[in-house]
């Protein structure tokens, strides 16, 4: 019960973590269209913006707690101008073009602001360890866990129902939902496209940046983080279903628990178990496991 148990709250942890990362990719896809592999950009300059933050916080004589809201403000930083200029400086040159073109366009800015990351922050890696050792840890079954790992699972919970709320129970939910379902007839009876794409980029991208900014405290920032994240973030969409939050949910859920398992009891098989997941949703459901339904135009 004790391994079980252990198991389980690892899984929640690391599916937590995913989902924070691939809920972003999800939503850009869902209106967009657009497999943005930029996104493990987003998460990189996330973690390593908060790791400064931080670092530059904790050196002054503030209260300690606020050293929280520097994570916050990172993600937004990051997410608010990377989005804004990826989305207006490139990606509104090619939504018209072919969905291959566009992959092949945001994996070169990829590999771009993956050098720019160097030029800004050099190859030594970044701690941050600060506020994870503020909150301290708490005991589970006999077994320590610290606290700041634990409420990860509490932000990605707010984050999906705050997410999900807000495209099904508000008016620019309804607007993003007529978009996704015919842009042309939504442009024509309008709706400004131009200002809905934005707006969908910029929140995708500050969820990429979340996650890259609250993981950094537990983590060694360095080089390399976004090409990590971004297969993991690929995934769990794909096993989800493309588009769909839900399916982010499942599929992170899926992910880390079954990996979480597989480090405690065939470490060997670690990576393995992951693509091997993906495989046999792909095999029965091609599309994911809660693809959202295409309309059929006549």
């Amino acid at each position: 019960m004790q391994e079980l148990i252990v198991i389980l709250v690892d899984g929640l942890v690391f599916s937590s973590y995913l989902f924070m990362v691939a809920v972003g990719l999800t939503v850009i896809f869902g209106v967009m269209k657009i497999l943005n592999v930029t996104h493990g950009s987003f998460y990189a300059f996330g973690a390593y913006m908060s790791a400064t933050l931080i670092g530059a916080y904790y050196s002054t004589d503030w209260p300690e707690f606020g050293g929280f809201l520097a994570i916050f403000a990172a993600a937004l930083v990051v997410g608010v101008f990377f989005g804004i200029v990826l989305e207006r400086g490139l990606l509104r040159f090619l939504y018209h073009r072919d969905e291959h073109i566009i992959v092949l366009a945001t994996f070169a800015m990829f590999l771009v602001l993956e050098d720019v990351l160097l030029i800004i922050w050099g190859t030594d890696p970044y701690f941050a360890f600060e506020p994870m050792t503020l909150l301290g840890s708490v005991d589970i079954v006999e077994m320590t866990f610290d606290v700041y790992s634990l409420t990860l699972i509490c932000l990605a919970v707010v984050v999906g129902l705050g997410l999900w709320l807000g495209l099904t129970k508000t008016k620019w939910g309804k607007l993003l939902l007529a978009v996704i379902f015919d842009r042309e007839v939504s442009q024509a009876m309008g709706i400004n496209v131009t200002v809905v794409f934005t707006v969908t980029f910029v929140i995708g991208a500050i969820m990429g940046a979340l996650g890259g900014a609250y993981i950094a405290p537990t983590i060694s920032v360095n080089p390399g983080i976004g090409v990590e994240v971004i297969v993991l973030a690929f995934a769990v969409v794909v096993i989800g279903g493309m588009g769909s939050i839900p399916g982010a949910m499942i599929g992170a859920l899926l992910v880390g628990i079954s990996r979480a398992a597989a480090v405690h009891k065939f470490p060997e098989i670690e990576l393995f178990v992951i693509y091997a997941i993906m495989a046999v949703v792909l095999s029965i459901r091609p599309e994911g496991l809660f693809a959202p339904a295409q309309a059929r135009k006549i």
